[in-house]
């Protein structure tokens, strides 16, 4: 039997996978109405064929609960923030959970951390704190890092397909552990060393937060000497060996605007392009907050009342909304003491922040200038119902005159 533990955007989704592949699973979260609301039979977020998969999972036997379970297998899935001063890893959550299966797991048990963690985090924390309670690695408990490598909008397909990396100190551990992937991963699944695949995982999500900050930096050096910015990255792109990416709005989620400050926080005087490449990233929504005031003096808009964000959360087509570039910039007006600007997004039906709306055309009509932060494909779909307003487009997916561009 696995017990997973943490059953949020990463441990429900793997759960169900290994469910519904024949493996006896028990999912495990402190949170009562989350666990509750698993065993009345409904997901807990939305997810293209996490319904499906639910039901194959059910069908196949899991079960959830409150309770750590007696097994010799643990995969531990809960969140690692980062220290907002220091840029550090904070895995108080990830040491909290391995304490609490130490309580109950017996002699030879393996506890597998997917968790995103910087390199040598756990040598530094999980180590010491499983030798603390008086256990031996590789004799009472084993230790395994797995990485998780998803994404939110093509999750199940992802969890299929996706090559995967396990870290252990043991081979022979990291091949027992490898064999249990390998039940529903189809990708390739390489065993190496602990750090190497925390390092590598760090590595994955700051390549691309570098790219999209070169990216974005190039839309303002072209906003500063009014230059088209898609149409530049459009021919650059036609290099046999160019391959910029598309600026935005900004970066979110739980991955690319996160991971890649362990490396700022654990090596500073080194890590100086990440740095900057992160500070570029977390600024951009400030960025697209300045282009709405430009745009509205430009346009005499006085009234930032009936201006709309469409979109909160951080990417199209999910209902995740960790580190939402749309909350940054809400949270960036409130710091310069204003407020007011209208929020709608399809993908979030519960009362988020002030100001938001639950549906499409009553949005529209209470705003003269809409402000697209997401890409949904709803707003792809209705782009006829945008003509008369004033739409600054942070995509460049909406193909109408009198649109502006970050």
């Amino acid at each position: 039997m696995i017990n997973v533990i943490g059953l949020g955007y990463i441990g429900l989704p793997t759960a169900l996978m290994m469910a519904s592949h024949g493996v006896e699973v028990i999912g495990t979260d402190y949170n009562k109405e989350l666990v509750n609301t698993l065993n009345e039979g409904h997901t807990t977020f939305k997810e293209d064929g996490l319904d499906e998969l639910f039901r194959d999972a059910i069908n196949a036997g899991i079960k959830f609960s409150t309770e750590y379970q007696m097994t010799d297998m643990y995969i531990v899935s809960v969140p690692t923030p980062y220290d907002k001063f220091s840029k550090k890893v904070d895995p108080c959550y990830v040491i909290t959970a391995v304490k609490s299966v130490l309580e109950v797991a017996p002699k030879g048990a393996t506890v597998v951390i997917e968790s995103t963690v910087s390199p040598g985090t756990m040598e530094k924390y999980v180590r010491p704190a499983v030798e603390e309670a008086g256990f031996t690695i590789g004799e009472d408990i084993n230790l395994v890092h797995a990485p998780e490598r998803i994404i939110p909008g093509n999750m199940v397909y992802e969890l299929l397909h996706n090559n995967r990396t396990i870290g252990a100190y043991d081979r022979l551990i990291g091949e027992k552990v490898k064999e249990l992937y390998s039940s529903f991963c189809q990708g390739e699944i390489v065993v190496t060393d602990i750090k190497t695949a925390e390092m590598t995982k760090v590595v994955e999500n700051t390549f691309r937060a570098v790219n999209i900050a070169f990216a974005n930096e190039l839309a303002r050096i072209c906003r500063h000497d009014d230059m088209d910015v898609y149409e530049i990255i459009k021919i650059c792109n036609m290099h046999p060996r160019v391959n910029i990416l598309q600026p935005g709005p900004g970066v979110g989620g739980h991955c690319i605007s996160v991971d890649p400050w362990f490396l700022v926080g654990d090596y500073p005087s080194l890590a100086k392009v990440i740095d900057e490449s992160m500070k570029t990233n977390d600024s951009q929504p400030d960025f697209v907050l300045n282009r709405i005031h430009e745009i509205m003096k430009e346009k005499g808009l006085k009234d930032i009342t009936r201006v709309g964000l469409y979109g909160l959360t951080y990417k199209e087509n999910v209902d995740d909304m960790r580190e939402s570039p749309t909350l940054q910039l809400l949270e960036s007006q409130e710091r310069h003491l204003a407020t007011g600007l209208k929020v709608y997004d399809p993908y979030i039906t519960k009362d988020i922040v002030a100001n938001q709306y639950h549906n499409f055309d009553e949005f529209l009509d209470s705003v003269d200038m809409v402000v697209v932060m997401v890409k949904h494909n709803e707003i792809k779909e209705n782009v006829d119902k945008l003509t008369g307003k004033v739409v600054l487009d942070c995509h460049n997916i909406i193909a109408l005159s009198n649109v502006y561009h970050i």
